[in-house]
């Protein structure tokens, strides 16, 4: 219940929404101008209809032998014609409406696109990536068809309404009184409804990224379902997901479609007000037939567009609601600028050391202790321990993904937080357990960190990578598209590129994350000889789970609870019959 009530708040600023909603119209004002002259110049034609409808009724009602018709056609025609320029009109109203809203929400998402490159990776650790697509998708095509359809729904009404009011006005004082009896009564109904359907409309957007974000979740880990036989249970987790979704979609709607039809209803009281006060007045001869039908044809102007506002408040509030999602995002506090006067690291030797480091992704949970640590320039550092020993956070670190709470890393002997996160993050070359390839050439996909690399390096890089062979059998060999996230090639494969387009990235220190994870131990032994030959002078950190793959490494840290327990060689390790030859004894047992 207390789930419930949190996403049922009230949004926080919607005015604030609102006006920066506004500011995306900015570069197009001229054309919303041109719009609203369209609009005006629609709406006069059509108040000019029940106008020369009342004029032709009121020849009509000359009676027999009185009746001139040339007048009554006369006033049909200029009617024909007034409707069917404003209807043409409208469509070219929309149309434009339309390029606006497609532009509108093309600037959006770029907007929102550039924001995520530019957010900590923390941002992504906290949130769904279901929630983040569906904040550029459904939140943002929410906006767009609101700006395309609602607003000029919105401009069409303000213009009919005080048309509409003046032309009634001008017809007769006491029926525009009559008339205007039950504005009031509208007004107070959606206002209360607004602060009614806001909230849950807020909800349905929140509901909807959060199943979007299962969605995404379960298709990825799809064969996992499959093989441990979980579908049931997944299906029975999305049925409650899906039923939230659906609840939040009806607790919105089961207000929101009431509003029309009580905007209807007091509507229609105030006709009947006004074809009762009618008819007192044309039979004490104070107005004409033609007047009270003009009068009566006005007044459903006047009401319609009320109405109909009613009708679209409900895809308003559902703008607002996702426009809110989107600029809670583009609010987001952005990777921490780097200090003033960060130097760039150049001509980088690979000297790191940690020094006292201490470090947790929440206040108050510590996960680095007191790391000190040294790599010399060149050598091969394995990083070993249990789950949950820290491995990973160190990578994190040393990449400026996280800066620490306290103590200090140095490359070449400066402090990272006063250097360029760009200049440390490039003096890295990484290969991730999670391999990661985008859907293009091979040829792109390895040089992908050195754009202007020749086809000579890629084919080399892939040599040393032993994925060459596969390569020149595929059809179109460097040149083979492969699908979005590598769906056509084998894991082992996608782990073989992603080496490749590492041993192709001259960086001076690399970052292997179990790079091998995916490979057959043949292949394994053969990229690791190739390894060696292509990592000398270069510093080079190994996070491993397997330990028979590091027993070479110049220096093994063991971790354990965030702390380095023991560091040394595979064999003075061994010798000391410590934790590192507890975890070792553990794995060949």
């Amino acid at each position: 219940m207390a789930r419930r009530d949190a996403v049922m708040r009230k949004p926080k600023d919607t005015k604030g929404t609102l006006r920066r909603l506004l500011t995306y119209l900015g570069p197009f004002k001229w054309m919303i101008a041109a719009v609203w002259a369209l609009c005006i110049l629609s709406n006069v034609l059509q108040l000019l209809g029940p106008n020369l409808a009342g004029s032709a009724i009121n020849e009509a009602a000359a009676g027999a032998g009185k009746v001139n018709f040339e007048r009554v056609y006369y006033y049909a025609e200029r009617m024909l014609f007034c409707y069917v320029a404003s209807s043409l009109l409208t469509i070219s109203i929309h149309a434009m409406m339309m390029n606006i809203s497609k532009r509108v929400a093309r600037r959006m998402r770029q907007s929102v696109f550039d924001k995520l490159m530019k957010l900590p990776v923390g941002y992504f650790d906290r949130h769904q990536g279901g929630d983040i697509i569906s904040r550029v998708s459904y939140d943002i095509d929410v906006i767009s068809t609101c700006m395309a359809t609602d607003v000029v729904s919105i401009m069409t009404s303000i213009v009919t309404v005080l048309g509409a009011l003046f032309m009634m006005i001008s017809i007769s004082l006491p029926l525009s009184a009559v008339a205007l009896f039950s504005v009031p009564a509208a007004i107070i109904y959606t206002t209360r409804m607004r602060k009614i359907t806001q909230p849950r409309f807020s909800r349905r957007s929140k509901s909807y990224g959060a199943m979007n974000g299962f969605v995404e979740e379960m298709l990825s880990g799809q064969k996992t379902i499959q093989a441990y036989a979980y579908e049931d249970k997944v299906e029975e987790r999305f049925d409650g997901v899906n039923g939230e979704a659906s609840e939040a979609y009806w607790e919105a709607d089961r207000y929101g479609v009431t509003i029309g039809p009580t905007m209807g209803f007091i509507n229609n009281i105030g006709l009947s007000l006004i074809a009762l006060f009618g008819s007192v007045l044309y039979m004490n001869q104070l107005i004409s037939l033609g007047s009270i039908s003009s009068f009566v044809l006005y007044s459903r102007k006047f009401s319609g567009p009320i109405n109909e506002i009613a009708n679209i408040i409900n895809e308003l509030f559902s703008a607002l609601s996702a426009a809110e999602r989107v600029f809670t995002l583009l609010d987001e506090a952005e990777e921490v600028a780097d200090v003033e006067g960060a130097k760039a690291l150049e001509h980088v030797k690979g000297d790191v050391s940690l020094s006292h480091v201490k470090f947790g992704y929440e206040d108050g949970k510590t996960i680095i202790h007191d790391l000190t640590m040294r790599a010399d320039a060149g050598k091969l550092i394995a990083i070993v321990g249990p789950t949950g020993a820290g491995k990973t956070t160190i990578i994190n670190l040393l990449m400026r993904f996280y800066d620490v709470n306290s103590g200090e890393i140095r490359i070449d002997g400066e402090e990272t937080r006063a250097c360029t996160r760009k200049s440390v993050r490039s003096s890295y070359a990484m290969v991730l357990q999670d391999t990661w390839v985008f859907k293009g050439t091979i040829f792109d996909n390895i040089a992908y960190g050195k754009p202007d690399a020749t086809m000579d390096e890629v084919v080399a890089a892939a040599k040393a990578a032993h994925i060459h062979p596969f390569i020149m059998r595929l059809p179109d060999g460097y040149q083979t598209v492969i699908g979005e996230d590598g769906g056509n090639i084998s894991k082992g494969q996608k782990q073989l590129l992603t080496i490749a387009r590492a041993m192709l990235y001259h960086a001076p220190m690399l970052i292997l994350d179990e790079a091998t994870s995916n490979v057959d131990t043949g292949t394994e032994r053969e990229i690791q000889k190739a390894m060696r030959d292509l990592m000398k002078g270069k510093t080079c950190f190994v996070i491993a789970h397997r330990l028979s793959t590091i027993q070479h490494a110049d220096l093994i840290l063991v971790l354990n609870g965030g702390d380095v327990v023991e560091q040394g060689t595979h064999e003075s390790l061994m010798a000391q019959k410590g934790f590192y030859y507890r975890l070792y004894a553990a794995q060949f047992e």
